[in-house]
């Protein structure tokens, strides 16, 4: 992983609000002398685009060495720089972003947690234009003889998934009973403690498992489900102002490779079809 997030200044600061701790992502700024920022953009506070999300979901988003980094943070970092804004991540809990209720009460500007853009969620919130495709992988312990999906069921042994999260629904319509965990960590803790024998989230989580030698000796993809998601960012309905704003960033992320850097330092080798993913 390399140094470009590393290299911005961030710190970490407590905050009375009900969701937990809030974590600041910085990036260059000018700074702003009110709550409107470039463009008519209303914010929030003045001077931050304040984002919700939870923690932690590598690489998308996670605390590394006390700061807060991933490749959805990149790219609203992105964001915040064309509004003349710094970026402030506030940790909430998942069940927030099917409700969108910290971008309605003013508490957030915008939601950012690998989320995949659904109808039921789009009647809460608005969904930027997709700014990444995802898959669903079923990742089993090498010692629990499943092959498959499906073989989990036919072998008996125990799935487990993210709670309220795309991977546990698909699951429950396939027929699947899985043990539900909170965070992705404890997803992942539940597979090495034989909790479960097999669990099913995104691919790109899977793949930064992986990197870690002792998941890849311990643990191996046996089934890839593409399921259609795509994920978006989020912004309270009606925020259209601030929603052409977080769309003209990807596009202009795209256009110009710094959305192939970034891809490339979080996720992996730059797949050039997800680049340019059709919208929902």
């Amino acid at each position: 992983m390399n140094t470009l997030l590393g290299r911005r200044a961030r710190i970490l600061a407590a905050t009375t609000a009900t969701a937990g701790m809030l974590l600041v992502a910085g990036c260059t700024s000018s700074g702003s002398a009110g709550k409107t920022a470039a463009g008519g953009v209303e914010l929030a506070k003045a001077g931050q685009l304040t984002t919700c999300t939870h923690l932690p979901y590598p690489p998308f988003q996670s605390e590394i060495d006390g700061k807060v980094q991933g490749f959805d943070v990149s790219l609203i970092d992105l964001v915040a720089k064309d509004l003349g804004a710094k970026q402030q991540i506030l940790d909430t809990p998942f069940e927030n972003f099917k409700t969108g209720a910290f971008l309605n009460s003013g508490q957030c500007d915008v939601a950012a947690a690998g989320m995949t853009i659904t109808a039921e969620r789009k009647k809460h919130v608005d969904f930027s234009d997709p700014y990444f495709d995802a898959t669903q992988a079923v990742l089993a312990d090498k010692k629990s003889g499943i092959t498959s999906l499906a073989d989990v069921k036919a072998k008996g042994k125990k799935l487990g998934a993210q709670a309220q999260t795309t991977g546990e629904d698909y699951v429950k319509k396939e027929g699947f009973d899985p043990i539900s965990f909170e965070s992705s960590d404890a997803v992942i803790n539940g597979l090495r403690t034989g909790q479960v024998q097999a669990v099913v989230i995104d691919y790109p989580v899977v793949q930064g498992w992986l990197k870690d030698k002792a998941n890849a000796d311990a643990f191996k993809v046996v089934d890839n489900l593409n399921t259609g998601e795509q994920y978006g960012f989020t912004v309270k309905k009606g925020n259209s102002k601030l929603l052409a704003a977080i769309n003209k960033a990807i596009k202009d992320a795209k256009a110009d490779g710094t959305y192939k850097k970034l891809y490339e330092q979080w996720i992996g080798p730059y797949n050039p079809s997800v680049a340019s993913p059709s919208a929902s």
